[in-house]
């Protein structure tokens, strides 16, 4: 058994399209996102790190692509940047399925 997890950012005044054929956020798109976001509100990086209780250097990290946060880092990010995040997680099916056990 497959499963696949999405992740969307939403703003409440801004909708975000993606030409991709999927609806899948990659993480990319969820750093540009938080970053797009953090410099319209005119928050600077170390604001975001204290509001959030992020380390600065995890923020650092995250907005230059080098990090690899945990969901929970995300939210809090987002929390802050008034951003809503989203998690579905989906079960795919496969053609060689015995059993309906998550291994």
């Amino acid at each position: 058994m497959h499963y696949i997890a999405q992740i969307c950012l939403n703003q409440p005044t801004v909708i975000i399209k993606y030409k991709k054929k999927s609806n899948l956020m990659h993480q990319q798109d969820i750093i540009e996102t938080l970053k797009k976001r953090r410099i319209t509100l005119q928050v600077n990086q170390e604001t975001l790190a204290m509001l959030s209780g992020v380390g600065l250097r995890t923020v650092k990290q995250f907005e230059s692509g080098k990090g690899n946060p945990t969901l929970e880092t995300i939210q809090k990010l987002a929390d802050v940047l008034g951003l809503e995040m989203q998690l579905t997680i989906k079960k795919l099916e496969t053609e060689n399925e015995d059993s309906d056990d998550i291994v």
